[in-house]
């Protein structure tokens, strides 16, 4: 059963995903990072100053507090500020992903159309193929 581990860790495709989820972690953090201390500010900026991670309706009368970490103490509330700067989050994350997946791919096409016209002009032509050309030479003299 040891081996049978071994074998499956050492498989590429284990390593590639551990190393996926690492930097995806990690890239998140940059995302969060550039929406909450970038483009959130802004986006205050134009709506008025406010600060959208504090946007929230009570859903309680005993809710009174004007921060959302205070006003989840006091009951529960809507918390569509904080739902908007995730939403922002996700959508730029997505959009940085959909980049990089379409140069890949615009990458992969190209080595693929590299490697077929590589392949084309390498490969002679079968030996059929070049007696029927020969033969075709020689009724063409005729």
């Amino acid at each position: 059963m040891l081996n049978e581990f071994k074998t499956f860790i050492a498989r590429g495709n284990v390593m590639d995903l551990a190393v996926g989820v690492i930097i995806g972690a990690a890239f998140s953090k940059i995302v969060d990072s550039v929406v909450n201390d970038l483009i959130m500010p802004i986006v205050g900026a134009i709506f008025g100053g406010f600060d959208f991670s504090n946007y929230f309706l009570p859903l309680s009368s005993s809710v009174t507090a004007g921060s959302l970490a205070a006003a989840r103490d006091q009951g529960a509330v809507f918390a569509y500020g904080s739902f908007l700067t995730v939403l922002i989050n996700f959508l730029i994350l997505a959009w940085i992903i959909f980049l990089m997946v379409k140069g890949v791919n615009k990458l992969r096409a190209s080595v693929e159309r590299n490697k077929a016209e590589e392949k084309s002009e390498a490969a002679p032509p079968p030996e059929d193929v070049k007696l029927l050309t020969e033969i075709r030479d020689l009724l063409k003299t005729r």
